[in-house]
């Protein structure tokens, strides 16, 4: 067990290791999608909707709800790029927790959400524009860290590109090839059914996570954070103790 969550987050990668780790995190960016809705009611994870809404926004004057989305744009892009320095950083370290740095930092974001009730009435986390801009933050970082990780193969964010390869692969399946092709003919077209049941695991994952992400918010508000960190703690703990057990050795 200890091997197996070691391996989810640790810097040897298996695809078993990417897969499952995939299934994790968008579980966890349903939840926190859900989330952050049911917080602020605005999705965080869907930046084709969050741009289509700013021009909205500009063209009917409401600069309040502009602002929001602008700030998740942006917050979402500094997620990546900080996922892309983070891993690029512990990289030229030859770290073992290069992947797990990330799902950390993810992880501290995520406690802090749930910590924000505890804070006192107008401070910044009671602000909705602040909570949208921590959980895309949230879901840029993560969504770059598997982008990176599984050499743009996955995401957990990305429905609409899920949703879109789904078709593909369904198209694949149920197109033609001609029985007797000639000797100059293209290769047939050909699914790829391992491909298509990942994907749709992933979607069915992120569907799932946004019921279950629902039902914790509802039951418990932002405290729900908490139950979202817990995973991540677990994974990442054992690549980041496994760093600082080499640096007391050397």
């Amino acid at each position: 067990m200890r091997s197996y969550f070691k391996s989810l987050a640790g810097r040897d990668r298996s695809e078993r290791s990417d897969r499952h780790l995939a299934f994790l995190l968008t579980l966890i960016a349903g939840a926190a999608n859900a989330g952050g809705f049911m917080a602020v009611h605005q999705y965080t994870s869907h930046m084709s909707g969050i741009v289509s809404s700013l021009a909205d926004n500009l063209v009917i004057g409401n600069l309040v709800l502009f602002l929001h989305g602008f700030a998740g744009l942006v917050a979402f892009i500094l997620g990546a790029a900080s996922s892309a320095i983070l891993i690029n950083w512990a990289r030229r370290r030859d770290l073992y927790s290069q992947y797990a740095l990330p799902l950390a930092l993810e992880a501290v974001l995520l406690l802090a959400f749930a910590g924000s009730d505890l804070l006192p009435e107008g401070s910044a986390l009671h602000s909705a524009i602040a909570i949208i801009m921590l959980l895309c933050y949230v879901m840029g970082l993560q969504n770059a860290m598997i982008t990176k990780l599984s050499g743009a193969r996955i995401r957990t964010t990305h429905v609409t590109g899920m949703v879109t390869d789904i078709g593909i692969e369904l198209g694949k399946a149920l197109y033609r090839n001609p029985p007797h092709p000639g000797p100059a003919s293209p290769a047939p077209v050909v699914a790829d059914r391992a491909k298509l049941g990942l994907l749709a695991s992933l979607v069915s994952l992120f569907f799932s996570g946004g019921v279950f992400g629902a039902l914790l918010f509802a039951h418990f508000g932002v405290a729900a954070g908490l139950i979202l960190a817990l995973p991540l703690v677990v994974i990442v703990s054992y690549p980041l103790l496994t760093d600082m057990k080499v640096k007391r050795v050397h």
